[in-house]
């Protein structure tokens, strides 16, 4: 019986002398002997040719609200048709979907359904969504199927948009800059952070966030606040401060960490740091930041010039938007973003 989820990986390479493959999807840059796997767990060397074994094997398929990816810029109060396989290149401590994320690599099972690229985008436009996001795992992972999809998705009419940890190799970005409308990326701490939490580094996600916002690609960035791990003056004032040189228009959501996974020994993080995290950004002169996962923060979209609500939101739901044709309704200044 032919798997239909197996299929030949892109960006990857032969090695000389032997079968090993270097893979070059994501900034890991693993190189994989025959019959083993990358450290993602879902690419795996089969006789000297590096295979994926994830396309078109959906974990996960559901209708969120935009907001909920969080994208607040980007055509807000709509819906996205949201899908995720297994696999991830990072081993986040606190994952808060290490029950798809991690699998692979932990069990060594690849599970799933097998849905056709035109099936997603047909499913999409059943339930009225106005774009397909890739998340819940690291979108990077099943990258030749979310291509396929998005080709398909952007002859549609439909938008693509990633939610991402940002650490895509420099092919596979080049080739995402052409499908991709939008991306959220996290920004998840300083170096060490990245190092001892996740297994990874900073330089090449804030690459990869410089680069698609110079590409024209719509850049939201997040920012998991966890008390004791990057929630220090000097830390939040780095990643700020990094933004705002790439452009004070890129929005921030800032959000509070709550035990999960290997970090359930780990204290939620209260309102009180979100505050500091809000206050931090506006010295850095960030215009758009946002408070999230506590209720009763502000989550609301302003005027940077004049200050007026222009977007008022409950949790993922838009109660009011007086934006118009991008611009704020009382002065008439661009509010940056994709409106529609």
């Amino acid at each position: 019986m032919v798997n239909e989820s197996t299929k030949e990986a892109q960006f990857w390479y032969g090695l000389e002398g032997n079968k090993d493959v270097q893979c070059i999807l994501c900034n890991q840059l693993c190189r994989i002997k025959p019959g083993k796997r990358g450290l993602c767990g879902v690419r795996e060397n089969q006789d000297g040719k590096l295979m994926t074994l994830v396309y078109g094997n959906l974990i996960a398929a559901n209708v969120d609200p935009i907001e909920k990816k969080p994208f607040f810029h980007f055509l807000p109060g709509s819906i996205a048709y949201s899908i995720a396989t297994v696999g991830c290149n990072f081993r986040c401590l606190h994952c808060q979907n290490a029950d798809i994320s991690q699998m692979p690599r932990e069990t060594g099972r690849v599970p799933g359904g097998f849905v056709p690229p035109e099936d997603v985008v047909a499913e999409a436009k059943g339930y009225g969504c106005q774009s397909i996001a890739y998340t819940y795992t690291e979108p990077t992972m099943f990258f030749e199927y979310a291509y396929d999809v998005a080709i398909l998705a952007q002859e549609g009419g439909l938008k693509n948009v990633f939610v991402s940890n940002g650490y895509i190799g420099e092919e596979a970005a080049q080739k995402a800059i052409t499908v991709l409308d939008g991306i959220n990326i996290d920004l998840k701490g300083d170096d060490q952070f990245y190092r001892r939490v996740c297994g990874a580094r900073i330089e090449p996600v804030q690459h990869n966030i410089k680069l698609f916002w110079d590409a024209g690609v719509w850049v939201e960035v997040t920012t998991l606040i966890i008390p004791g791990y990057n929630d220090s003056d000097e830390q939040l004032r780095g990643l700020a401060n990094f933004m705002a040189s790439v452009s004070t228009d890129m929005p921030w959501h800032v959000s509070a960490f709550y035990p999960m996974y290997k970090m359930k020994d780990v204290p939620p993080a209260g309102a009180e740091l979100l505050r500091k995290g809000v206050k931090i950004g506006r010295e850095a002169g960030l215009k758009y930041i946002y408070a999230g996962n506590i209720p009763g923060q502000d989550e609301n979209t302003r005027c940077p010039v004049c200050g007026e609500m222009q977007i008022e939101r409950m949790g993922y739901r838009v109660v009011r938007n007086s934006v118009v044709e991008g611009r704020c309704s009382k002065c008439g200044t661009a509010l940056a973003g994709v409106w529609s």
